[in-house]
């Protein structure tokens, strides 16, 4: 987990200067990101050989709808970006919307994937990935908060 915190914060700071655009510079993070949060995933886990099959392939399908819900948030940022220096009220209020319909969809993911996860591990491994899983995205956060700047009133 910390070679993954390290990677997140180099992968920030290292890679906006490379990327040529806002979508280069999504999609070069998102790989990066899944091959380390991957090998954080299965060195947390300790999945016996019985788990592991099923584990991986669930896995991979919770995180291709991770990836829907993250590109929404993604669109969100680049809008709220777009619209930074000429931001209303309006927008500001649709911008919020978005994000709380984003964070809707997330928790309704998590529950879902919970419950297919806990049929195929002990619900103790379960609870687990999602720490897991809820670690790596406060790393994430954290690194965007850093980068978004506040609203700002407009006079």
């Amino acid at each position: 987990m910390k070679k993954l915190l390290i990677g997140i914060t180099l992968l920030f700071v290292s890679v906006s200067s490379f990327a040529q655009n806002a979508n280069d510079y999504l999609e070069v993070t998102r790989d990066v990101l899944k091959t380390e949060k991957k090998a954080a995933i299965a060195d947390i886990m300790q999945l016996s050989e019985q788990e592991s099959v099923p584990f991986w392939s669930l896995y991979n399908e919770y995180n291709d709808k991770m990836y829907t819900v993250n590109t929404k948030l993604f669109n969100t940022i680049k809008d709220y970006s777009d619209h930074y220096e000429t931001m209303t009220d309006d927008k500001a209020k649709e911008l919020w919307t978005d994000a709380m319909n984003i964070d809707t969809e997330l928790l309704k993911l998590k529950k879902t994937y919970f419950k297919k996860f806990s049929k195929i591990l002990p619900t103790t491994k379960a609870v687990r990935y999602f720490q897991a899983e809820n670690k790596i995205k406060s790393l994430v956060d954290a690194e965007l908060a850093l980068e978004i700047p506040f609203f700002e009133e407009m006079e």
